[in-house]
C-alpha cells in the first residue's frame, strides 16, 4: 500500500457549512477503515491536507469525489516517498 497526500483548496458559500456534518461522517468512516491516516484543515488559507493509504492516485480521487463537499474543492494528489512522525516511533523509555 502506498501513501498519497491530497492538497485541497476550497471556497465556502452559505450551503458549505450545512454539508460539513455529512462530510465529517464520511471522513470518519475512511479514518476508521484505515484509508485516511491524517486529516488537517486550515480555515485561514481554506486548505485541507489528507494523507491516504491507497494503491493509485485514481483510488484517492475516487474517495475524494464521494465527499459531499466535492463541488467546493480544487485538489491535487501526490504520491509520498517518506512519511514519518511521532506515531511511527517506538515509545520513549520512562524509568520509575
Amino acid at each position: 500500500m502506498k501513501k498519497f497526500q491530497a492538497i485541497i483548496h476550497f471556497d465556502m458559500d452559505e450551503q458549505f457549512m450545512s454539508l460539513v456534518p455529512p462530510h465529517r461522517t464520511y471522513i470518519n468512516y475512511l479514518i476508521n477503515k484505515n484509508i485516511i491516516d491524517s486529516y488537517v484543515v486550515s480555515m485561514e488559507t481554506q486548505t485541507v491536507w489528507i494523507t491516504f493509504n491507497a494503491e493509485t492516485k485514481e483510488e484517492v480521487s475516487t474517495h475524494l469525489d464521494k465527499s459531499p463537499l466535492k463541488k467546493y474543492w480544487d485538489y491535487s494528489v501526490e504520491e509520498l516517498f517518506v512519511y514519518d512522525g511521532q506515531l511511527y516511533r517506538l515509545p520513549s523509555v520512562q524509568l520509575n
